[in-house]
């Protein structure tokens, strides 16, 4: 995938070709295998509280192919970053997971022991946090850090080749630096240069590593996991709110919202038609999708309570709600290459 990922982009402008969607496999020069890398199945998780159980994520289903950036995007409390937690089993205690299936590399990751999990984590899924100090020690050389995770492989020349040609030059050259002396930018890539780097993942999960960060390191930060996943060939879930960055960078995108996947589709399609009305009020939000003589258009109401609603949990905000959104979780349905979850998706086009 090809993009300039400059600052203030267009979204959609520099998304390739899908390559990625059902029915068909990829086509193209670096095409996506359809069989999945990770199958998740009508995954959902519950909180405890003082009221009972709080659902964060209810019925999520979705997969991840080899070599694919997948976006999963929606606001805060959506439940994305529950979804992260449960796919590595690092729920807090009291939480609840329950799955048809979270299949990775031909194993259920939700029926496996905290011990099989061990060897999974960081070897074969690697996780990159939003605050890239919470996975660095701040009183150790990041010189000695570095050695941590990488041994004997940090005197390759072509391992640090790679480095310096992400930008981290820098690092290599003051590896006697504490943390602290070196900025967000360099940091998060650095987080991410050994996510891929220490034990090659085949999954990249990427917990909005971009949010702290100004427009022009973002766009470093993006381009460095676009390389990685061209070089190493891995995968990406990318988890966000900026609809802008996942349009740049992923193949795929599913929008949560109140804990549903309510839309699913390749990243062209969800700019270019969106299906649900959720995605559409977003995109609609959007200042690069708003013409400079339009005022922008916000969504009204809150998110708040959306996820403990029996319907459609966008209904009290959506301008087509219907009746039926009150009562009845819309089922999820194809259009195309599209996935679904509205009541208003007309009979005619589902299939």
């Amino acid at each position: 995938m090809a993009t300039t990922l400059e600052p203030g982009a267009k979204p959609g402008t520099a998304a390739p070709p899908d390559t990625a969607s059902d029915p068909s496999p990829g086509t193209g020069p670096n095409p996506v295998p359809r069989t999945a890398l990770l199958r998740v199945r009508e995954l959902s998780v519950t909180y405890p509280s003082a009221r009972g159980a709080v659902p964060a994520v209810r019925g999520v289903s979705f997969e991840v192919r080899p070599g694919e950036v997948f976006g999963l995007v929606g606001e805060s409390g959506s439940g994305k970053s529950s979804v992260c937690s449960a796919i590595l089993g690092m729920l807090p205690d009291g939480a609840r997971l329950d799955a048809e299936g979270v299949e990775f590399e031909g194993r259920d990751l939700a029926r496996l022991r905290e011990r099989e999990l061990r060897p999974i984590r960081g070897r074969r899924i690697a996780l990159v946090p939003q605050q890239p100090m919470t996975s660095l020690s701040p009183t150790t050389p990041i010189g000695r850090q570095l050695r941590w995770y990488l041994g004997e492989r940090l005197d390759d020349p072509s391992v640090r080749e790679t480095l310096a040609s992400i930008g981290l030059a820098a690092v290599l050259d003051r590896g006697r630096d504490l943390p602290g002396a070196f900025s967000g930018g360099q940091l998060q890539r650095l987080v991410i240069a050994i996510a891929a780097l220490a034990h090659e993942p085949a999954l990249l999960l990427a917990d909005e590593p971009t949010t702290t960060l100004d427009a022009t390191v973002q766009a470093q930060v993006l381009k460095l996991l676009l390389t990685l996943r061209e070089q190493l060939g891995l995968a990406v879930l990318y988890v966000s709110h900026d609809l802008a960055v996942v349009s740049q960078l992923c193949d795929r995108v599913g929008v949560m919202y109140g804990g549903r996947l309510v839309e699913t589709a390749p990243v062209a399609e969800l700019f270019g038609n969106p299906r649900h009305p959720y995605t559409r009020a977003l995109i609609s939000a959007m200042p690069a999708m708003t013409p400079d003589d339009r005022p922008l258009r916000p969504i009204p109401g809150s998110a708040e309570g959306a996820n403990l609603l029996p319907g459609c949990p966008f209904a009290p905000r959506c301008a087509e709600r219907v009746a039926a959104c009150d009562t009845a979780m819309p089922a999820t349905v194809r259009v195309g290459r599209t996935r679904v979850a509205c009541h208003r998706v007309p009979d005619e086009e589902a299939k």
